[in-house]
């Protein structure tokens, strides 16, 4: 066997750190916060680095996009209905920042709950083992003879049920973001998988008038996302559904000869998954445009998110 001994280091070679290029200088470091001081100057104190840029990077495309009026489409699961969020998304469609939503099927479920009664989100694991879990009966009632009702209309899931909190005399329906998207105008799209919905548990479900309003409602997405050059979408707690539907409504959009090339796409999750990165990151602008993962718990991040966007748009 070969002996091997430690080797010297005298014979190594260095250089002058001056003629060294690095990736952090002086300027880009943090500055102390003043107590009082304005959101604003917080933003301007943040650190010039890594997620950060991406950050500024987010907030300036969706600030083109609206000067541009160039669509901002925010992609949803039902997580930040959940972590209070509603307010936050409602004044940014108010505002003219956000100009259409969409979402998974549990979204309907915890925004009607909020405008219907005040407080959602039950105790699965407890109620599960009684065989109650997702049996409130107003929450199937109501939820399914909307849909059912808004199919005869001709409407898909979302505005079905947008329009049923809008015309109802439920005490907290400003607090509904499908209510509000019905009252402004705004395309609000509901994606379902069959089965996934404590309403579809119901005595009230109509599979069919589930599958017509969901299916409507994929083909009015397509619709929007075919107007996506130059604008933003966002991808905000959905793992699964809305990254695959994303991906299949851009591949329509462009496979109708609709220029959608030009994008900005982000996903906003507190850990990044395999779909939303593939599907709406890598994908969607693997030839052109720009996207971006912003990590972090929605109740903190969307806030901060939102309110830099109010402060760079002129017009507020």
């Amino acid at each position: 066997m070969k002996k091997y001994k430690p080797v010297s280091l005298k014979s190594v070679k260095t250089y002058s750190i001056a003629k060294r290029n690095s990736k952090v200088l002086l300027n880009a470091l943090a500055i102390p916060s003043v107590k009082g001081e304005t959101f604003r100057n917080f933003l301007h104190k943040l650190p010039n680095i890594l997620a950060v840029n991406d950050f500024r990077d987010v907030v300036k495309a969706i600030v083109r996009a609206r000067q541009d009026r160039r669509p901002v489409i925010l992609g949803m699961g039902a997580h930040p209905i959940k972590v209070g969020l509603s307010p936050v998304i409602i004044d940014l469609m108010r505002k003219g920042v956000i100009t259409a939503i969409a979402t998974n099927g549990a979204c309907i479920v915890h925004d009607f709950e909020l405008s219907f009664i005040g407080h959602t989100s039950e105790d699965v694991g407890k109620e599960l083992c009684s065989g109650n879990f997702g049996m409130a009966h107003e929450t199937g009632r109501y939820l399914n003879r909307a849909i059912k009702e808004g199919i005869r209309k001709g409407y898909g899931i979302g505005r079905s049920v947008g329009e049923m909190i809008r015309t109802s005399k439920f005490r907290f329906k400003g607090a509904s973001i499908f209510a509000s998207a019905c009252e402004l105008d705004v395309p609000a799209t509901v994606h379902v998988a069959v089965g996934t919905d404590i309403i579809h548990m119901h005595p009230d479900a109509d599979g069919s008038a589930i599958g017509e309003g969901s299916f409507r409602d994929f083909k009015l997405f397509t619709s929007v996302i075919s107007d996506l050059e130059g604008g933003v979408y966002i991808n905000l707690g959905s793992a699964v559904i809305l990254p695959e539907v994303f991906l299949k409504a851009l591949t329509i959009a462009r496979n109708l000869g609709n220029k959608v090339e030009h994008l900005t796409t982000v996903n906003m999750d507190f850990i990044q998954h395999y779909r939303p990165y593939e599907n709406v990151l890598r994908r969607p602008t693997i030839d052109k445009g720009s996207s971006y993962a912003l990590t972090g718990h929605h109740e903190i991040m969307f806030p901060l998110l939102a309110a830099a966007i109010i402060e760079e748009i002129e017009w507020i």
